[in-house]
């Protein structure tokens, strides 16, 4: 089981994109659990300000130190009373500045019981409660949102499915793409013909070692089509 805290201005927009369909279900068993922590609870400002201008100018604003601090602090504090205070929790920060977001990552974080992840907004978060909390830097990509909540969704996902019990079929999780370092296989279901469109035959042959052979052919191509970085490190590995 994995714990989600998720430090967000905005837990509503979180929590409404995670608690439906698998991951809702999977935190409905007990299979994961998921947590927004609204930043702004902790502001010492008496307005609920959590940001402010930053220091040597520059256009927008930045998010403080204080309100991200304590509300990290609330949620460890919470972690080391329901268990071992001793080990130092992830914190993920949600950044442009990270390193890129892997399959491999997900499966390295789905082996964690408790994952806070740091969403930011305006022009970031001052450096200095990063440099004291924060443990990874991850990016989903090359790209700049107007906040780290959409990514923190979709690292949770992507780490939340990997999760024993979440998937119903815990194959498909290993037989997907990026499972074997290929891109999946095209797949088809009913009917047989479809707009004059035939379903590959050896699908249809009930040779489980032919239908194999198939998929792992259909995968290179696909590969090596849409992802040449992807196949050579695959024939590298598998000469």
């Amino acid at each position: 089981m994995v714990n989600f805290h998720i430090l967000t201005l905005f837990p509503e927009m979180v929590m409404q994109g995670l608690n439906t369909s698998i991951l809702g279900r999977a935190a409905a068993r007990g299979d994961i659990s998921i947590e927004a922590v609204n930043i702004r609870d902790y502001t010492e400002n008496k307005h609920g300000r959590v940001d402010d201008y930053t220091y040597g100018g520059g256009a927008g604003m930045l998010m403080q130190a204080q309100p991200v601090y304590d509300a990290y602090r609330a949620v460890v504090d919470r972690i080391s009373q329901n268990g071992d205070g001793n080990k130092k929790t992830r914190v993920i920060y949600v950044t442009p500045q990270g390193k890129p977001f892997r399959q491999e990552m997900a499966q390295e974080l789905s082996k964690e019981e408790e994952l806070i992840f740091l969403c930011g907004h305006y022009e970031g978060i001052d450096e200095r409660v990063l440099e004291e909390i924060v443990t990874d830097e991850i990016s989903i990509g090359d790209y700049v949102l107007t906040g780290g909540e959409l990514p923190a969704m979709v690292m949770v996902d992507a780490i939340a499915r990997l999760v024993p019990g979440v998937l119903h079929n815990d194959e498909s999780a290993e037989t997907e793409s990026f499972g074997n370092g290929l891109l999946e296989y095209p797949q088809y279901s009913r009917p047989e013909i479809w707009h004059d469109k035939q379903v590959p035959q050896v699908l249809l042959s009930g040779d489980h070692a032919k239908v194999d052979a198939w998929r792992l052919e259909q995968a290179l191509m696909r590969t090596k089509e849409r992802r040449p970085d992807l196949y050579e490190k695959y024939m590298d590995t598998h000469r």
